[in-house]
């Protein structure tokens, strides 16, 4: 019985799993609503629903040499988290390594310079690639690196800014499944940490 409702509770989180990863509704596409800002104080707002919102767009520098750099940034209501940032396949990085780039840092803006040698002020950041993809990348975001800020997800209620860019000369795609859940109610959490109590006792007494 108990490795029947062990079973049935390793199911439960599967499916939820699947449904998390599962393709969104695309909140933001470059192509259909034109260029995300170039400028990280004033970032285009996203607005997100529960569960998977996707963001396309490209990213590259120009002949020039001159970077297009996207900013946006999006509101986690109260009851919600921000629980996984997920690399959509597809998504490409100069000369197909990885070396795009995406910064997180909390509130309505972005406040680092572009020329900046260090991350303090982000949450975190990541570069990433085609390797990385349909992957949740939001836990190596949150690993604190050149003086980033450092986070273990998920993440709570608020304004989050996000700053993606590539450094190689021409246009790449990419695309990011942000995911929404909700946070869940302390009363149920007691509810299933006394059921594990209970079970556990019975067991131990059938067992002596």
């Amino acid at each position: 019985m108990l490795r029947l409702w062990v079973n049935s509770l390793a199911g439960i989180a599967l499916v939820l799993a699947m449904f998390a990863n599962a393709h969104g509704l695309t909140v933001y596409s470059e192509s259909v609503n034109g260029d995300l800002s170039n400028n990280g104080l004033s970032p285009t707002v996203v607005t997100l629903a529960v569960g998977s919102n996707e963001v396309f767009g490209s990213t590259g520098r120009d002949s020039s040499g001159v970077s297009d750099r996207e900013y946006f940034t999006i509101f986690v209501p109260a009851n919600l988290m921000l629980a996984q940032l997920i690399e959509v396949a597809g998504t490409e990085a100069g000369g197909g390594r990885s070396l795009g780039f995406i910064g997180m840092q909390s509130g309505t803006q972005v406040t680092l310079p572009t020329n900046t040698t260090t991350a303090a002020g982000l949450l975190g950041w990541i570069h990433y690639g085609p390797t990385a993809t349909d992957i949740d990348i939001l836990p190596s975001m949150g690993i604190s690196a050149n003086d980033s800020t450092g986070f273990v997800p998920p993440l709570g209620p608020g304004s989050y800014s996000f700053w993606i860019q590539d450094t190689t000369t021409g246009a790449f795609d990419y695309g990011f499944r942000i995911v929404l859940a909700a946070v869940p109610e302390p009363s149920t959490g007691a509810l299933m940490i006394t059921g594990l109590l209970v079970l556990w006792r019975f067991f131990r007494r059938r067992n002596n």
